[in-house]
């Protein structure tokens, strides 16, 4: 057991799943995962493991925001032994050809700070996927009937963001999508040698204003749970 996640050791499996929304993570394990069982219960921030196809996986739910992902991906990485680590979150859109329920795979994370930048100092550090990862998501989302996009998103730290200039700038400079946890989870893995990818579902649109009800962001994005999972062992 760690501070946040009161599982055993052998409870959890190399391979995580990670949403932001816990009941998220129940959701997708209850449809996706057979004979999955809950793990974790600690402060709410439920996780199940269960299989797929044979492999074992563990949903695990990260909350909101880098600093709070980044508790659960250390301690999944350093504790647990997680090997892949997979964000299946939502975003919102920040192109008009990226349309509401599309789903974005994240090839780089644009970030203005991170839990990670005490780290680097003045260095700007590019954190990206793992490209076996966005390869093999990349080929799973090709036989689903879901419009797919590749390329770069952007994690805020904040949700109610107070700068048009910036939301502007990633707009011109062709990011697909904002969310708030994928950059810290890139430099995670990367620090720890692990595979790591963001798939996202568009929820809503910075342009379009176009958005979904709560009830649909928590379970209508089967899509990307799919694709992570055939990513993940492919």
């Amino acid at each position: 057991m760690t501070i946040h996640i009161g599982a055993k050791p052998e409870d959890i499996a190399e391979t995580i799943l990670m949403p932001g929304d816990p009941y998220r993570a129940k959701w997708a394990a209850e449809t996706f995962l057979k004979d999955a069982k809950c793990i974790n219960e600690v402060r709410g921030m439920l996780g199940f493991t269960g299989t797929w196809n044979g492999n074992r996986v563990t949903i695990q739910g990260s909350g909101m925001g880098m600093p709070s992902l980044s508790i659960y991906a250390n301690e999944l990485i350093t504790e647990y032994n997680a090997q892949t680590l997979i964000r299946i979150g939502s975003c919102g859109a920040m192109q008009e050809n990226v349309k509401v329920r599309d789903v974005i795979i994240a090839m780089t994370a644009t970030t203005l700070s991170t839990p990670s930048s005490g780290i680097f100092k003045e260095l700007n550090f590019a954190p990206c996927a793992d490209y076996s990862l966005l390869e093999a998501a990349v080929k799973a989302s090709r036989s689903r009937d879901v419009a797919t996009h590749v390329g770069g998103i952007y994690s805020s730290d904040v949700f109610y963001d107070e700068r048009p200039d910036l939301t502007d700038q990633m707009m011109r400079h062709g990011i697909l999508g904002v969310e708030m946890e994928a950059a810290e989870l890139y430099n995670l893995a990367a620090r720890h040698k692990r595979r790591a990818l963001a798939i996202l579902t568009v929820s809503d649109h910075l342009i379009t204003h176009e958005s979904l009800p709560s009830d649909q962001r928590e379970k209508t994005f089967g899509d990307m749970v799919e694709i992570a999972l055939e990513a993940a062992f492919a």
